[in-house]
């Protein structure tokens, strides 16, 4: 007869945990992944933190848009309370905001600069002169750098700016007549009478 050999105590406990372990982990693993997904979809992809924000806008000169006079530079930015808008020809969220713009531009309601970003010199005319210019200056970046040095996201992004040329607001993605109406204008307007020195 064979003797029949008991594992020990230990052992046995070891395996039933390690196989707990097993079936549970990835268990816990679908929960937390489920919070931040949740936590994700919860947050407005257009509040993403900027570390621009209250910080002088950064160095930079750019060279016009093909067809314009004036490009855009840092030093473009002082004196008077403006808006920077980031886009391209190639940006179909651009397009749809453009009619609020030239309403900001031409109500004068706003000053508004443009930073075209990593565009074709002939594609950024054409745009322009299709759909209208409300633009007081345009820089042409052509590379990126000045996009990437004001945190930009992806165009479009709008930005206001004080009259002491520190950015105040920022917005990812295309504007709303909501988001024009309640923060962009209000905020421009305050600045301009000297109130309100931080983004809303």
């Amino acid at each position: 007869m064979t003797a029949q050999i008991e594992p020990p105590c230990g052992a046995t406990l070891g395996s039933a945990w390690r196989r707990h372990i097993l079936y549970v982990a990835p268990a816990v693993g679908v929960v937390d992944l489920a919070a931040v997904l949740e936590l994700a979809l919860k947050g407005d992809p257009r509040e993403l933190p900027s570390t621009v924000i209250g910080r002088p806008t950064p160095d930079f000169s750019l060279p016009p848009v093909q067809d314009r006079m004036l490009g855009l530079a840092s030093t473009d930015l002082r004196g008077e309370v403006s808006s920077v808008n980031m886009l391209a020809s190639w940006c179909a969220a651009c397009r749809s905001e453009h009619p609020l713009l030239m309403a900001m531009g031409q109500s004068g309601a706003a000053t508004i600069h443009g930073i075209n970003y990593k565009d074709a010199p002939p594609d950024a005319a054409r745009w322009l002169n299709m759909l209208g210019d409300p633009y007081v200056r345009t820089g042409a970046d052509r590379d990126g750098r000045v996009g990437i040095e004001w945190g930009l996201y992806g165009v479009p992004e709008t930005y206001v700016v004080s009259a002491d040329g520190r950015v105040m607001h920022k917005h990812a993605g295309p504007l709303t007549e909501q988001v024009r109406d309640a923060t962009i204008l209000p905020l421009i307007e305050r600045l301009r009478r000297g109130v309100g020195r931080q983004s809303p």
